[in-house]
C-alpha cells in the first residue's frame, strides 16, 4: 500500500488534499500542517527552505512516503528543487500546475497572481509564464493579511469582503484570468468570485492530475487511512480544516520538529 505525503504552512494544503483524496481513494495519506510557523509567506527564503525541508525529512525517511505534495506555493517556490534532488521519490508542488491551467483558459495572454509577499517576491509565478508563454502580460498583488483569517476560520464580513476587493482592484481591468498562488486562496474562492468575475485558477485541481500522471492508480485499499500532523495548535487546525474538508478528521496528532 502506498502512502501519499502532502504538506504546507497550515491549513491551506487542504484545498490540495480534497483533489488528492478524489484521485487517489485507494492510497493512505499523511499530511502535515506546520501551522505554529505560519504564514511561511511572511518570511525569508532561506528560512522558509529550513522550514520545509525539517517537514519533508520527517514525512520521507520518518513516515516513508512513497510519494509527496508540496500543497505551498511559496513553499514550491523556496524548496521544489533542492527536494526533487535530495529525494528519490516523487515531488509535486503547485506553481507549474497552476500555471498549465491559467495558460491554456486565458483568452487574452493577461494573468493576474494573488499571493503571499515572499511568493510574489521569488517572481516563481511571473517566471513560468513568461518561459512558457513570453508574450504573456503578468500581474501579481502581494495579500499578505489573507492567510492569517484563513487560519482562524475566515469570517463572511463587511471588513473581509472589502479587504479581498482592495486586492482585486489593484490589478488592470484587462485581466482575464487569475491564479489563486496561495493554496489558502482556495478556501474562500467563494468571496474572491464576488471581485473577479473572470477566470479563477485554483493549482490543485492540475496537481493532483500531474501526480496522477507520475504514479498512476493505486491498488485497491479497503483500510484507507489519513493522519494529520499539526505542530500548532491542534484545536483550531482541527475546526478550520474539517469545514473546508466537508468530512470528520479522525487521526490528528500534535508534534513539533
Amino acid at each position: 500500500m502506498r502512502t501519499i505525503g502532502v504538506f504546507d504552512s497550515g491549513v491551506g494544503g487542504i484545498s490540495v488534499l480534497k483533489e488528492i483524496l478524489c484521485e487517489f481513494p485507494n492510497d493512505n495519506i499523511i499530511y502535515f500542517g506546520d501551522s505554529l510557523y505560519a504564514p511561511y509567506g511572511d518570511k525569508n527564503i532561506d528560512e522558509i527552505r529550513e522550514l520545509c525541508l525539517k517537514v519533508s525529512d520527517f514525512l520521507v525517511f520518518n513516515k516513508k512516503v512513497d510519494a509527496l505534495v508540496i500543497a505551498c506555493n511559496t513553499a514550491t517556490g523556496a524548496a521544489i528543487d533542492i527536494m526533487q534532488t535530495r529525494y528519490t521519490l516523487p515531488v509535486v508542488g503547485v506553481v507549474n500546475n497552476g500555471v498549465k491551467e491559467a495558460l491554456n483558459i486565458t483568452k487574452n495572454n493577461s494573468i493576474g497572481i494573488i499571493a503571499t509577499p515572499a511568493t510574489v517576491r521569488m517572481n516563481i509565478y511571473n517566471d513560468t509564464i513568461l518561459n512558457a508563454a513570453p508574450m504573456s502580460s503578468v500581474f501579481q498583488v502581494e495579500c499578505p493579511q489573507l492567510v492569517k483569517l484563513i487560519e482562524n476560520g475566515w469570517v463572511d464580513s463587511i471588513e473581509s469582503n472589502n479587504l479581498i476587493k482592495s486586492y482585486i482592484d489593484s490589478f488592470p481591468e484587462n485581466i482575464d484570468t487569475l491564479i489563486l498562488g496561495c493554496t489558502h486562496y482556495p478556501l474562500i474562492s467563494q468571496y474572491i468570485s464576488r471581485h473577479f468575475l473572470g477566470n479563477i485558477v485554483n493549482p490543485a485541481n492540475e496537481t493532483s492530475k500531474s501526480l496522477k500522471k507520475l504514479i498512476g492508480e493505486g491498488e485497491k485499499n479497503i483500510n484507507v487511512s489519513k493522519t494529520f500532523f499539526v505542530s500548532g495548535d491542534l484545536l483550531k487546525f482541527k475546526k478550520v480544516a474539517e469545514e473546508f474538508l466537508e468530512q470528520p478528521i479522525k487521526d490528528i496528532r500534535k508534534i513539533i520538529l
